[in-house]
């Protein structure tokens, strides 16, 4: 039996026969981390002796004879922007390089609770700005099934961990496609909850209307596991909300999927979207009804984006200035300077461009041109899917455009790495459901299918990914 390749289901069934251990279970992952990691790179951090006594804790409650958890004993990843007490988070920046977490985010908190066990922290794009995890200070993460590609971004350490089988699932948040887009390049599931699902406490702050944390898996029915956990009110998060998220049955034949017109365009690769026709006719094969439709504002969806979450940005990073969160430029005449200096040194090109993206846009003259406007035109996007909503029950589309791209191909384009991100920003921006789901290869490549489902319609798009995977 190979430990690693294990699902959380299948793990839990293992611990409670006694097959093995939780410590054997842990060693196996920390070991297959130490062999293979070295070439991906997909942590950043290891969490050894934490990990060993979440594990020993497990084996105990076995021993003794307690009821265990579902997750208990499960070994995950944390995508390195989310606080998990007395490790390191760097969200892959230097101006946060030496941070110790004070406390842990909520999410991490309520899998505690569950006895998972933490293994480390994972690679990202900085402050998860980027769709390739390439614009990280530690250098970038390469895709395990072909190192001479991206595994997508800005979670991209978290997919290629779970692809490569180096942790059962990870966390991962969701921008505008930081969770889809790496799960579709790497060949595995990535849920993005509803906007308010799941608590933002304890996450670094990119874009604070936009920002969703959520799991990356192997399967399905893992995404619906760790989903159940990590879900659901929390006090310390005033945009959190208590959903009661009702369990139903799913009948295909009352299904009607929504296919947007606009998200079959020029410059997909026509590969790819032979790919997804076939998973929809999957569907159709099954009795689920296919309806065209149109989200006629899709076009304005990237350059609303590109206003919107720089300006959040601006905002959010304006708290690293060097006195507060570690980094300090000792050479600095005055305090002015501490702050040029820290920020100049501390903040990678991409966090800069994305800073003074943002500035501009909020500065006076252009607030009402640039920010207001793009307020306005997410409003057009959210009503675009409430219409479409009112006729059919998920959304099925790409997740991205093409498979993975070559390590560097687009490092020197931000517009054509910004474009990666075409098919998953609107969901960010209308503040839905959505699930990428692996559907295929091209040239020996994972495409993912992207399920787009109403607000807090989690259950829904999952039964609706289940259809597809049990085949």
């Amino acid at each position: 039996m190979e430990l690693t390749r294990l699902t959380i289901k299948e793990i839990h069934e293992g611990l409670l026969n006694k097959e093995f251990s939780a410590i054997e279970l842990t060693k196996a992952y920390l070991d297959k981390i130490k062999k293979e990691d070295g070439k991906i790179h997909s942590f950043l951090s290891l969490c050894e002796e934490t990990a060993i006594s979440q594990a020993k804790k497990v084996d105990e409650m076995i021993f003794t004879g307690r009821e265990i958890p579902l997750l208990a004993g499960v070994p995950m990843a944390v995508k390195d922007i989310i606080l998990v007490k007395d490790i390191k988070c760097t969200a892959a920046s230097r101006i946060l390089e030496n941070y110790i977490a004070p406390y842990d985010a909520t999410c991490i908190k309520r899998l505690k609770e569950q006895g998972v066990v933490i293994l480390g922290k994972t690679n990202l794009d900085e402050f998860a700005m980027g769709s390739s995890t390439e614009n990280s200070a530690f250098g970038p993460t390469k895709n395990p099934r072909d190192l001479s590609r991206v595994p997508g971004g800005s979670s991209g350490g978290s997919a290629a961990a779970v692809a490569a089988d180096l942790c059962c699932f990870a966390l991962g948040t969701d921008t505008g496609g930081s969770i889809r887009q790496p799960a579709s390049f790497c060949g595995i599931v990535g849920l993005k909850p509803t906007y308010g699902a799941v608590s933002r406490y304890g996450l670094i702050a990119f874009a604070s209307s936009l920002d969703q944390i959520g799991p990356m898996t192997k399967s399905v029915e893992d995404s619906k596991i760790v989903f159940d956990v990590i879900k659901g009110r929390d006090p310390l998060d005033s945009t959190s909300v208590g959903f009661q998220f009702l369990d139903f049955e799913l009948r295909i034949s009352d299904l009607v999927i929504g296919v947007p017109k606009e998200y079959f365009i020029e410059g997909t690769d026509p590969k790819v979207v032979e790919l997804i026709k076939k998973a929809i006719k999957k569907y159709e094969e099954k009795g689920a009804k296919i309806q065209e439709i149109s989200l006629p504002h899709t076009e304005y969806a990237l350059p609303c984006y590109y206003i919107i979450a720089p300006s959040e940005a601006s905002a959010n990073l304006a708290r690293y200035d060097g006195i507060k969160y570690g980094l300090s430029d000792a050479e600095a005449k005055d305090l002015m300077d501490v702050y040029l200096q820290t920020r100049g040194k501390g903040f990678g090109e991409e966090v800069r461009r994305r800073i003074m993206l943002g500035t501009y846009a909020l500065s006076a003259g252009y607030y009402e041109a640039y920010y207001v406007r793009a307020q306005k035109v997410r409003t057009l996007i959210k009503r675009d899917f409430i219409e479409a909503f009112k006729k059919v029950d998920v959304i099925l589309s790409p997740t991205a455009p093409t498979i993975a791209f070559k390590l560097g191909e687009r490092a020197k384009d931000p517009l054509q790495m910004y474009l990666s991100d075409i098919f998953t920003v609107s969901v960010n921006l209308a503040e839905l459901p959505a699930i990428s789901i692996p559907c295929g290869e091209v040239e020996g490549l994972p495409v993912g299918l992207q399920i787009i489902g109403k607000p807090f319609q989690e259950e829904k798009i999952l039964k609706v990914a289940e259809i597809f995977e049990k085949g």
